[in-house]
């Protein structure tokens, strides 16, 4: 029994949508189904190792056979449509309006000049996560940018709190409700069986480097070093209180070459959301009583952890 994990990701397509910071390759897009028989093996796979399947589907309506297959099991859907969809995967944040939490794929430019249809959106879906594409090009200005669309974002929803309403915005609400770490789990505590059979630490490893593999469906799995993906060893992050950051392991390896060391961009991003979060929950206990069983989010003087790495003996 692999007991350290607890999620099997299943790309139905070689061109299954993205739902996190890597972007498909235009090469990968097309009709490419995962072989059926393929299929019905890692759903067994997952039902021998008591994993949560989460199926990721490409923009086209599968072959009914595959429909039935995939219904056999309890699983999840992320779809790059709403209809069926228990998670809806888009790159539009225009008049959004779903019953289901919805994953906003965008880049950061796009982001800066979108303050009001984020607003609206947040009326119209029980939850939105905004996850960027470029996260490891912030500049300075950039990053001033972001902090300017959090405090307006803040306001906003500090308004809808104070209606007795409940919004859900990864980038601010998610660290009022921790009380720990909840990253991504690449590795750890999920896995990807793409449709070529083999296993990868997350898709993005399988779109950048299919010869990058963690074994195959007929074998044991095979992750190298694989207490790096832990928390424990990850000499910055394990004293990090930015709980609500990705903590992409795949975005870890491509700017620092260490899967379990995130690069300035990504620890500053994440910084200036829990800040932001800060100063939210801040606003919101002014009015009444919110949460009160959640700590205070203590006021820190530092964006990237790294400053602070020799008071933390590292």
């Amino acid at each position: 029994m692999i007991t350290m994990l607890q999620y099997l990701i299943i790309l139905l397509d070689k061109g299954s949508s993205s739902f996190c910071h890597y972007r498909v390759p235009l090469k990968s897009k097309g009709n490419s189904l995962i072989p059926i028989e393929m299929l019905k093996q890692g759903i067994r796979f997952g039902m021998t190792e008591n994993l949560m399947i989460q199926y990721v589907y490409p923009d086209y309506v599968l072959p009914t056979e595959y429909t039935e297959v995939i219904e056999s099991i309890d699983h999840s859907k992320i779809k790059p449509m709403k209809d069926g969809a228990d998670v809806w995967v888009t790159e539009s944040i225009k008049d959004i309006n779903a019953k289901v939490p919805v994953v906003w794929q965008t880049d950061k430019n796009t982001l800066f000049k979108s303050e009001a249809d984020i607003i609206n959106s947040l009326k119209n879906v029980p939850r939105l996560n905004i996850v960027m594409t470029d996260v490891d090009s912030f500049t300075n200005e950039d990053f001033e940018k972001y902090k300017q669309l959090l405090n307006a974002l803040s306001g906003y929803i500090e308004k809808l709190y104070l209606e007795e309403k409940n919004p859900q915005l990864n980038l601010l609400t998610d660290r009022i409700m921790l009380s720990k770490m909840n990253n991504c789990g690449a590795g750890d505590t999920t896995i990807t069986l793409a449709p070529n059979g083999k296993f990868y630490v997350c898709p993005a490893f399988y779109y950048e480097d299919e010869t990058d593999s963690i074994g195959e469906l007929e074998h044991v799995l095979d992750i190298k070093n694989k207490q790096l993906y832990k928390l424990e060893y990850a000499p910055i992050c394990r004293h990090c209180d930015a709980y609500q950051c990705k903590r992409c392991i795949w975005l870890n390896r491509k700017t620092t070459l260490e899967v379990n060391t995130p690069s300035h961009e990504q620890c500053v991003v994440a910084h200036l959301e829990r800040n932001a979060s800060r100063n939210l929950l801040n606003c919101i206990r002014k009015h009444n009583s919110f949460l009160p069983e959640q700590e205070d989010i203590k006021e820190i003087d530092y964006l990237d952890p790294f400053d602070k790495k020799e008071e933390w003996g590292w």
